[in-house]
């Protein structure tokens, strides 16, 4: 899927460094700071979602 991406100029200057830098394409760069971005946001989902089921625990059990 084809996606456009309007970035300010310091971003697109920041991305254009680290795609060279670390010999990537930027469409990889950005791939993968995506991933990381989605990947980290599930994670500290399933940190809250565990805390608010230990936490509430007894009253769930109640309800069932």
């Amino acid at each position: 899927m084809a996606t456009t991406l309007r970035l300010p100029p310091e971003l697109q200057a920041r991305l254009k460094e680290t795609a060279a830098r670390e010999h990537r394409s930027e469409h990889a760069v950005i791939v993968e700071a995506i991933e990381r971005y989605t990947a980290d946001r599930d994670r500290r989902r399933d940190i809250a979602l565990a805390r608010v089921l230990e936490r509430d625990q007894a009253i769930l059990d109640a309800l069932a």
